[in-house]
């Protein structure tokens, strides 16, 4: 009987993710092994009842090279995706309540939820998948888990994507360049907008923890830009901003803001309930400052999900096919508990990232330059393509 791979993917989507699964299941296949798509990310492990057609159905998906043939021509996951973790489930569905699992209390803003570890539910269902190595595509949230069930002796691979790149142990994620590759395109074409009203740009991109998006847009738009990893002084860049505009023969400038980002005397605003806040656009509020201290105009734009969506580009195909091939190569040599990573700019397997560690952050010193409130450009002779290491 033909040994089994299970994949899945979690988090948000990003553009390669359909390359990864084609290539799994095309190598996969020509090494003598079957492969099982898991939908929904770990939702679809924690929340399966084996007992169920209509449960099977839904979150287990046989993939075979006819079904995958054509995916990675378009963007987002073949196998969809959540932000379920199975170590901290909310509520348990119906055909688990009743049964012991470990909790844990969480307390936020106020309000105490109790938390369910499925794990060992997670566990049976792997098993009666007869799935024999599991690869886990995400970033931090979802490798955080493919971590614990490596620990809990499960074969894991793991493959490291977000449009973010603060995945540790590698300097790229699949999704990072095609991120990029469409903020300046954005960028760029406003810029006949900005000049013909003489305004100034203001840009929010993802980058929860890491300032990686806006550093590498800033980087190959010419930009200033502000990022979490450091606090810019308002009036400063305020400054620097008019005096932008001043200098343009179009009379406009622009600034690209993590969504994190923030100044002295800032903190994010979030709404919503606890289990499910989001952060106030940090760019509505500072063009809303701007224009209050400068009596100035400016033009806000959210480019946020909008990077994330559609076809990869080159790189992250390319990535994306390599890493899937490296996962299999792993499977065929019986190497598991190991991460497809990019490091010092070569192909590599790297450790399983320690969930403690937090994301990868921008190193200040280097690659942002906390005067000017652009990347730094110079000193990159004997740098990785990617301009950082792990």
């Amino acid at each position: 009987m033909a040994k089994k791979i299970g994949i899945l993917t979690g988090g948000g989507d990003v553009p390669g993710l359909n390359s990864v699964i084609k290539g799994v299941v095309y190598h996969g296949a020509s090494a003598g092994y079957e492969t099982i798509g898991i939908r929904r990310g770990w939702e679809g492990l924690a929340y399966l009842n084996m007992n169920d057609p209509g449960s099977r159905s839904l979150y287990v998906n046989p993939l075979t090279r006819e079904v995958v043939r054509s995916i990675d021509r378009t963007g987002g996951t073949y196998l969809h995706t959540s932000r379920l973790h199975p170590q901290n489930v909310r509520t348990l569905p119906a055909f688990l309540q009743g049964k012991s699992f470990p909790t844990t209390e969480r307390t936020k803003e106020g309000v105490t939820q109790v938390l369910y570890d499925v794990s060992t539910h997670v566990l049976k269902n792997l098993q009666s998948l007869g799935i024999d190595y599991l690869v886990a595509i995400g970033g931090d949230g979802t490798l955080s888990y493919a971590a614990k069930l490596r620990e809990l002796g499960v074969p894991v691979i793991a493959i490291p994507k977000t449009m973010d790149n603060d995945v540790r142990n590698t300097e790229y994620c699949i999704g990072f360049s095609t991120a990029i590759t469409r903020a300046m395109d954005a960028i760029n074409r406003q810029r006949s907008t900005l000049g013909s009203h003489e305004r100034v740009g203001v840009f929010r991109v993802f980058g929860r923890d890491s300032g990686y998006t806006a550093l590498y847009t800033a980087y190959v738009t010419s930009c200033r830009c502000a990022i979490p990893e450091h606090r810019f002084d308002k009036d400063k860049m305020i400054e620097l901003l008019l005096a932008d505009k001043r200098n343009n023969p179009s009379n406009y400038s622009i600034v690209i803001l993590s969504e994190a980002a923030s100044w002295d005397g800032y903190e994010s605003q979030f709404i919503g309930p606890p289990e499910h806040r989001r952060r106030l656009s940090v760019g509505e509020i500072f063009a809303n400052v701007f224009e209050t201290e400068t009596g100035q105009n400016t033009i806000v734009s959210d480019l946020t999900y909008d990077l994330r969506s559609g076809e990869a580009d080159f790189l992250d195909k390319m990535v994306a096919s390599t890493f899937a091939s490296m996962a299999v190569d792993c499977i065929v040599e019986n190497k598991a508990g190991v991460m497809t990573a990019i490091v010092d700019g070569c192909y590599a397997l790297a450790d399983l990232p320690d969930p403690k560690a937090g994301p990868r952050c921008v190193d200040i010193p280097t690659m942002y330059n906390t005067a000017r409130y652009r990347p730094v450009y110079n000193n990159k002779l004997g740098q990785p393509i990617m301009l950082s290491r792990t």
